[in-house]
């Protein structure tokens, strides 16, 4: 059965990568939350999408020049009042959480983590070590898929740990064109656009990988996907995609 996971939580309908947001995820009965991860001044990783505080939180500057307790003053609910259950005095309160935070709020849950890795302009050094230490003591049993565009990162992940379970983000064909160079990485999944994978009903069939389709929000894609029994969806709006497999299950 695919799989769902909520991209930054529920980016569709809550503040994006925020602890509100996971626990909605969480209320919806997701299979995964996917989540982006930054290193900060002082070494602490956060959970945060962008270099840079500017579009998600009401503070500015990039990540790697502050520390925690200076990115902690800052709000990471109150630029989300275009969204439908916006409500000011609880999510102005919202901070960006740390990774040690959001395990913490997972530890009762039995669900997966997508660790995705924001290190393709700032490789933000020894980032792989800390995450593996945070993961190794918060993480529990679950698992968790460390994803990047950025391959050294996850390789790096891959050496520290040979358990690690990686993921390749791709967002274009080029590498699917080059079977050989994929099957010489140890790679344990692909992360893959959905326009790619809609666009080609074989290409399911023909990786030998587990796919992972990111972000699907559409109804009729959401269908097509489920139908072509793909390993996972992310969606900013799980509850849908979980709501199209539990009608599929009906009739399947």
């Amino acid at each position: 059965m695919t799989k769902v996971y909520g991209h930054r939580g529920c980016k569709g309908t809550y503040p994006e990568n925020t602890l509100l947001g996971f626990r909605q995820a969480i209320k919806h009965g997701v299979d995964g939350i996917e989540l982006d991860i930054h290193m900060t001044k002082d070494g602490e990783i956060v959970v945060i999408h962008d270099e840079k505080l500017d579009r998600t939180t009401d503070g500015a500057g990039y990540i790697k020049d502050l520390t925690l307790e200076e990115i902690k003053q800052f709000s990471a609910g109150n630029q989300f009042t275009h969204l439908p259950n916006y409500q000011e005095e609880l999510w102005s309160q919202e901070r960006v959480p740390t990774l040690k935070e959001v395990l913490e709020l997972l530890a009762p849950y039995p669900i997966d983590l997508n660790i995705e890795f924001k290190t393709y302009m700032f490789e933000y050094e020894g980032i792989e070590s800390k995450v593996h230490s945070i993961v190794s003591q918060f993480g529990g049993q679950r698992k968790v898929i460390y994803s990047s565009f950025y391959l050294p990162t996850i390789l790096k992940m891959k050496k520290i740990n040979p358990e690690a379970t990686i993921a390749l983000l791709i967002h274009n064909d080029g590498l699917l064109n080059q079977p050989n160079y994929l099957q010489n990485l140890p790679l344990s999944a692909l992360n893959i656009a959905k326009d790619i994978v809609l666009s080609d009903s074989n290409l399911v069939k023909n990786l030998s990988y587990p796919i992972c389709v990111w972000t699907v929000n559409k109804e009729e894609e959401i269908k097509q996907l489920l139908e072509q029994n793909v390993e996972t969806i992310i969606s900013d709006f799980p509850e849908k995609v979980l709501h199209s497999r539990n009608e599929r299950k009906l009739y399947v």
